[in-house]
């Protein structure tokens, strides 16, 4: 689709509607904590087992893209009819590789 085909809401502001990267989509893992068992420990998990985290519920999940720490944010559910749904309400959004705020 060429980006006179496009429609304007599926366009983003600016810009970015004639720069065809910006339609890539990306993954953004969200970490919630970290585990550090020994293999003894984790070959001993089963169903129901319980892995300690070294984070706390109310402490920031940090965002990735790639390896790439982007920014922090808290977990939250979603409502409208999504039941059990997460998100993440940012924040804090690190500055950029250039040294400027994104």
């Amino acid at each position: 689709m060429s980006t006179a085909e496009m429609s304007p809401t599926a366009r983003e502001p600016g810009d970015a509607g004639r720069n065809p990267f910006t339609q890539v989509p990306i993954e953004v893992i969200v970490s919630v904590g970290r585990a550090r068992p020994l293999v003894a420990e984790l070959l001993q998990l089963s169903q129901d087992a319980v892995l300690p985290l070294d984070k706390k519920i109310d402490d920031p999940v940090e965002l990735y893209v790639g390896d790439r720490l982007i920014a922090r944010g808290e977990l939250i559910e979603l409502g409208d009819g999504q039941d059990g749904q997460l998100g993440v309400r940012l924040t804090e959004v690190l500055a950029d590789p250039e040294g400027g705020a994104r």
